[in-house]
């Protein structure tokens, strides 16, 4: 199925985009001039009539489409994962012990050394999808790794180091 999305201009106001789910429900963001914006429910008996309207603060908004996007994305992972054999989805804690608390991503060399991929980190509620090289790891973030059973416990070793000289 297609997904619509509706666009309409709200002379004054911003503009509105409207998305009609599977179901037949109807949900729109309400995008102001002054930058707000909405997240709206309609009743599903009058279309133009909404039933709840959720003011957002930008970093909500955002927040709300790293989960969206981290969600659609492990779900399109795990349909790759029944595709393609041996391909696997991890989720590792880092511990507070872990050598890599406060330092970069990229120290981790973990790609190069295991062939893994970090594609996500959860952190306190918030998801960080395709972390850069510079992203910098703190105790309890819990890294999203793609790649073999022997590349996902490789970068599983990586993080659980405690030993300074590596």
């Amino acid at each position: 199925m297609r997904v619509r999305v509706e666009q309409t201009a709200l002379p004054g106001i911003g503009v509105r985009h409207d998305l009609v789910t599977e179901s037949g429900r109807r949900l729109g963001v309400v995008s102001h001039r002054n930058g707000r914006r909405d997240l709206v429910l309609y009743d599903p008996d009058d279309p133009d009539s909404c039933q709840a309207d959720i003011p957002l603060t930008d970093d909500e908004a955002e927040a709300l489409a790293d989960i969206l996007g981290a969600s659609l994305m492990l779900g399109q992972l795990s349909g790759l994962r029944e595709q393609a054999a041996g391909l696997l989805t991890e989720q590792i804690a880092i511990s507070a012990g872990s050598r890599y608390v406060n330092r970069q991503l990229s120290d981790t060399k973990a790609r190069t050394r295991t062939s893994a991929s970090i594609v996500a980190v959860l952190r306190d509620g918030e998801v960080i999808v395709s972390p850069l090289p510079t992203f910098r790891f703190a105790a309890g973030d819990v890294v999203v790794v793609v790649g073999t059973r022997k590349g996902l416990d490789g970068v599983s070793a990586i993080l659980a180091d405690s030993d300074p000289d590596g």
